[in-house]
């Protein structure tokens, strides 16, 4: 029963911050929403992994929420895609989301450590 409580935990961490990182990967470029998938997955070395049946509608929620831009480009010889860019209300949300999680990290690692000291 316990293995089950941790990946419900996980399931929440993993959906709790999905924003923050489609926010930040797309902070100084626009990315396609695969590239941003395969980034998320690269970067944390497969330990973070979004389906496509959650991934997409996030992002589409972004947009609507107007955090993000998207725009379809299509080029000779691959298939249309939806490129994302940060708009300004975006900009203010990644700063605040930021700023929640280092706060809250630092919350957890003081919290954590207090044993050990």
């Amino acid at each position: 029963m316990k293995h089950i409580a941790t990946r419900a935990i996980d399931r929440e961490l993993k959906k709790g911050s999905a924003e923050l990182l489609i926010l930040s990967l797309i902070e100084h470029r626009t990315r396609h929403g695969y590239e941003i998938g395969k980034l998320i997955e690269e970067r944390s070395e497969g330990v973070l992994k979004y389906n496509v049946a959650s991934f997409y509608p996030l992002l589409y929620r972004l947009e609507a929420r107007g955090l993000i831009d998207g725009r379809w480009v299509e080029k000779d010889g691959q298939r249309r895609r939806r490129y994302y860019k940060l708009t300004t209300k975006g900009k203010k949300m990644l700063e605040t989301q930021r700023s929640t999680w280092v706060n809250l990290v630092n919350a957890i690692r003081l919290i954590t450590e207090a044993e050990n000291a």
